[in-house]
């Protein structure tokens, strides 16, 4: 009985420890579900408070805000196996303007084989090849869907309207035959409005056709990878553009250009070339490597990627600017770069921009007709610049 006894007590006081040790798990799993429950819940008001933010932004018209978004809207579209699935994406708020740009599925998506059929007689599967014509047309429609899709699914992704229009370019990534070097050829471009693509009924259109009427540029010979002028072609990445601010509005209480800021001035060039029928984007002051901003026309015969330097001087612009300009030219690859100023260059800058034959430079008089002609604002360059000796 006694040793039944102080076995019990042992077992009581195992149980009580063993008790004792439980509830102090318990009680720290709840401890730590609590804290887990709190991280979670705070995790999930940080997100949806960063995406309230990021709704907000896209519908003011954030260029990041709008990117991420549509870019998201592309990333969550299916294809079929062996479509690349690449694009980059870049808005401008100052048009409502998305340029996309995207990977097309290169000529080999197609398949070479219409079909198989049973030999009987050498108990075999034969190929039925199909005809190079038909490959290329399949191609051709192929490249006309995948565009017309693209243009659809941004414009659907965006029901704040905060788009007002895309211009596309397709590319396809492929090997050079001639060179082996890996080359991405353009073969389709387009440029289409919002309201110019919601008349489309695309359920009943003919892919290439609808291209044709929406004035699309498309690689005569696609399946041989020809390639085209992109309407418009630059990397944004390039540069660091800052958000456009209106000058123009406030010229007439202030027509004389030398008292503006430089920030001022460079927005109202920036201005001029859109007046003038061009893409343009003011670049951030920090790191521009000079480039005050980045213009792109929109004529698909003559377009190319022109820089820009601003120079708010009320004296002569030395040939040195002229020189460090024509550098900056052949470090970003640019079509052309101008130099324009509210005063005068030399003779010895006016003689560099001509041998290089990209350069072009504006002075003070010819800046005052221009901002007249396309702005209609009569302003005052600056100093009248000194008359020069007559040869």
């Amino acid at each position: 009985m006694a040793e039944a006894r102080e076995r019990f007590s042992e077992a009581q006081q195992r149980h009580a420890r063993t008790e004792e040790k439980r509830r102090a798990t318990l009680e720290q799993k709840r401890a730590e579900h609590r804290q887990a429950e709190e991280r979670s819940a705070e995790e999930i008001a940080a997100f949806n408070r960063q995406l309230d933010e990021q709704r907000e932004a896209y519908r003011a018209g954030d260029p990041e805000a709008v990117e991420a978004h549509l870019g998201a809207v592309l990333d969550a579209s299916s294809y079929p196996i062996g479509f690349p699935h690449e694009h980059r994406i870049a808005f401008r708020p100052a048009t409502g303007d998305v340029l996309v740009e995207i990977q097309l599925p290169p000529e080999t998506i197609v398949p070479a084989a219409r079909g198989y059929r049973y030999v009987k007689s050498r108990d075999e599967m034969a190929v039925v090849p199909r005809p190079e014509k038909e490959r290329k047309e399949i191609y051709s429609s192929v490249l006309a869907q995948v565009a017309l899709r693209t243009v659809h699914e941004i414009l659907a992704g965006d029901p704040d309207r905060v788009v007002n229009g895309v211009i596309l370019n397709g590319r396809v990534k492929t090997i050079d035959r001639a060179t082996g070097q890996e080359v991405s050829p353009c073969l389709v471009t387009l440029s289409a409005s919002r309201e110019q693509f919601g008349k489309l009924r695309l359920s009943q259109v003919n892919p290439a056709a609808c291209l044709k009427g929406l004035n699309a540029l498309v690689s005569p010979n696609p399946y041989d990878l020809e390639p085209i002028r992109p309407i418009i072609e630059f990397d944004l990445t390039k540069y660091r553009l800052m958000d456009s601010m209106d000058v123009v509005a406030d010229l007439d209480s202030r027509p004389v250009l030398v008292k503006l800021t430089p920030t001022e001035f460079e927005h109202l060039i920036r201005q001029l070339f859109e007046a003038i029928g061009m893409e343009a984007w003011n670049t951030q002051a920090s790191k521009d490597e000079g480039v005050d901003a980045v213009a792109v026309s929109k004529d698909p015969v003559f377009n190319g990627e022109c820089i820009i330097q601003a120079k708010r001087y009320s004296k002569l612009v030395g040939v040195e600017a002229v020189q460090a300009l024509a550098g900056v030219v052949e470090h970003k690859r640019a079509a052309k770069g101008i130099l324009i100023t509210t005063s005068w260059f030399g003779r010895a800058s006016h003689d560099f921009a001509r041998q290089h034959g990209r350069l072009q430079l504006i002075e003070g008089p010819e800046l005052k007709y221009l901002i007249k002609e396309h702005l209609g604002k009569d302003v005052i360059p600056g100093p009248v610049p000194p008359k020069r000796p007559s040869h």
